[in-house]
């Protein structure tokens, strides 16, 4: 039909690392596509219950978590010295219970977390699934190669590390952090000052390791994707038959290795980059429980402070580096999820090309004449200077076969696309026994019209598999009456595994002519009551034509079918011929009398527009 022929995201890199490049995708996305927080909560509105004990087992843990350095500071100063056997046995039982509780606390707040984040990815990903299955083949053109598939897997897929790690990772970082900020002063205001003084520059050293870190990485990402690529172009069917056609395989395996070689360099120096600043940094948090222990010796700075006191002291010092680094990564964290939000509710916010009627009409199959009628059509393509069709009043008579002819760009595609309403008219009604398309039921519209097309799609999957896509419950007669119908019976007998037999990505088992004829199968299980037969021909040698040809003669008998074709005999059989230009009907009449007249099927005719019966 010509004309309706229709890593990950987040920024933040493992090991802390960020991607500039990203970043900045995202922060351009946002401003293109801005995101309400409202909206963002109102996502969760419906699992507040669960959010609420999520919050509160994230601050009890952290609490809890932080009883352990006041137990040692009891052991070492009280408990030990004093051979307290009891105390002993409650602080060393008090460790062990903070460790076991902690760790349910943590399983219940996982479980609880990545509940909230699948059932919100569930309703996301349904919602845009559905959405879009309502958006024109148009939407699909339009869209850049894998950017749907990217949106409804990867962004939403990112939304579960979003919720369940990103967001409790924050929260427990933050609670953490003040929490043990709280208890290093309430344990010694003196060495929380000395920590005071030291943390900020071990922070600042960290930063600089990974700035050193990011160019490397980002060089290493785009040849990670060069890499990428090469696999996904030189591995798959098309790719592999091109480079043995056009004796390139040597030089993709070249152009691999080099490639692959450039990767061995770049991990070097993305590992070894910052290494001294590293090594600076391990001195320094050497020096830190140094200086610790110093001020706790001099008379001047100890006050009196116990050992039980130091050792709990430092253990919450060390302890607090952490949280702090992953609060200081939560703007790149915020604009990544924003990011991802945007991406999604982008889509979501698209108009419906096809939206679902508000209360649909059923029609059965076996009420169905099969009348279709035009009336005042006009159909325009999103950008385009002039509408494709405009005024189109035409009556698709039932049962009857009305061929559609004009010059390439005229409409004819296009005003098949309207019958099996792939998109629908801007202006003017397409009625189907006196009911407007927009109103009726999709899955009854679905089952009634049936399309074939230049261009056939078959699934990665069995014969038998991709027949019953069309008819779930179609017996083993059936189908096998259809591949007789479709002249095509006799090969699939032939082969070793029959209806089983793999057809292979986008059916590249079988040729050209082969794989018309299986989606012919497909579409004369279905039964429609109306065809549209779209340049179903166009692309075959003639001895597959005329065989193609037979199985669709086969398949309109019976059907109000709306043809496009370039086959005289085959337009010479229908009962009325349409001819367009420029997106209006110009003549109509029998093939006879048009071709006899001086109108514009004779000059098409007579320009060699439409090609001679392959019998003829």
């Amino acid at each position: 039909m010509s004309d309706l022929s229709f890593g990950p995201p987040v920024a933040e890199r493992p090991h802390g690392r960020v991607d500039k490049r990203k970043l900045r995708e995202d922060q351009a996305q946002l401003v293109q596509h801005p995101v309400s927080l409202r909206r963002i909560g109102a996502l969760f509105t419906p699992h507040r219950g669960t959010l609420v004990i999520v919050v509160l087992l994230i601050v009890a843990a952290s609490l809890i978590g932080l009883i352990q350095p006041f137990i040692v500071r009891d052991l070492i100063d009280h408990a030990i010295p004093q051979q307290d056997v009891a105390a002993l046995l409650a602080g060393a039982g008090g460790l062990v219970a903070i460790a076991v509780i902690t760790a349910l606390l943590g399983v219940i707040q996982t479980w609880r977390a990545t509940l909230i984040g699948q059932r919100v990815m569930h309703g996301l990903r349904t919602s845009l699934f559905n959405h879009l299955q309502r958006q024109s083949l148009g939407f699909f053109t339009r869209s850049r190669s894998g950017e749907v598939q990217s949106r409804l897997i990867n962004d939403v897929g990112q939304m579960q590390s979003v919720i369940t790690s990103s967001a409790t990772a924050v929260a427990s970082n933050l609670t953490t952090v003040v929490a043990t900020a709280a208890a290093m002063v309430a344990i010694s205001w003196r060495l929380s000052l000395i920590s005071l003084i030291v943390l900020p520059p071990a922070i600042l050293l960290t930063k600089q390791v990974a700035n050193l870190r990011r160019k490397v990485t980002s060089q290493r990402q785009a040849e990670l994707s060069t890499l990428t690529s090469l696999i996904e172009e030189r591995l798959s069917v098309s790719g592999v038959r091109l480079a043995k056609i056009m004796g390139t395989t040597q030089a993709d395996a070249q152009r691999f290795s080099d490639s692959s070689s450039r990767l061995i360099d770049l991990e070097m120096r993305s590992q070894l980059a910052g290494r001294w600043r590293m090594a600076t940094m391990s001195v320094i948090f050497a020096v830190v429980p140094a200086l610790l222990y110093l001020a706790a010796g001099l008379p001047a700075t100890s006050g009196g402070m116990s050992i039980g006191t130091l050792v709990a002291f430092t253990g919450l010092q060390a302890g607090i580096f952490r949280p702090v680094m992953g609060l200081m990564g939560i703007s790149v964290q915020w604009v990544s999820a924003l990011a991802l939000f945007s991406r999604v509710f982008e889509y979501l916010d698209l108009n419906e090309a096809l939206p679902l009627p508000t209360v649909p009409r059923r029609l059965p199959r076996e009420q169905v004449r099969g009348e279709v009628r035009f009336q005042d059509v006009q159909f325009s393509y999103p950008k385009a200077t002039e509408p494709t069709l405009q005024g189109i009043d035409l009556l698709l008579a039932a049962g009857e076969v009305t061929a559609v002819v004009g010059a390439t760009g005229s409409g004819k595609s296009t005003l098949g696309a309207l019958v099996a309403r792939l998109a629908d008219p801007d202006q003017g009604s397409i009625t189907l026994d006196g009911q407007d398309l927009r109103d009726l039921e999709p899955k009854d519209l679905a089952d009634i019209v049936g399309v074939v097309s230049q261009e056939s799609y078959l699934l990665h999957g069995t014969v038998r598999q991709n027949l019953q896509w069309a008819a779930r419950e179609a017996s083993e007669e059936q189908i096998w009456a259809a591949l007789e119908d479709a002249q095509i019976a006799e090969l699939i007998r032939s082969l070793p595994d029959g209806l089983e037999t793999m057809v292979g990505q986008r059916g590249h088992r079988f040729s050209g002519g082969e794989q018309q004829r299986l989606a012919i199968a497909r579409t004369m299980l279905r039964n429609p009551k109306v065809l549209v037969l779209d340049e179903a021909t166009s692309a075959l040698d003639t001895v597959t034509e005329a065989l193609v040809q037979k199985a669709l003669d086969r398949l309109a008998q019976g059907r109000t079918t709306l043809l496009i074709a370039h086959r005289l005999s085959t337009i010479a059989r229908a009962q009325k011929v349409v001819v367009l230009d420029a997106g209006q009907i110009v003549e109509s009449g029998t093939f006879e009398q048009l071709a006899a007249s001086e109108g514009a099927l004779a000059q098409l005719l007579e320009h060699g527009d439409y090609k001679q019966s392959v019998n003829s």
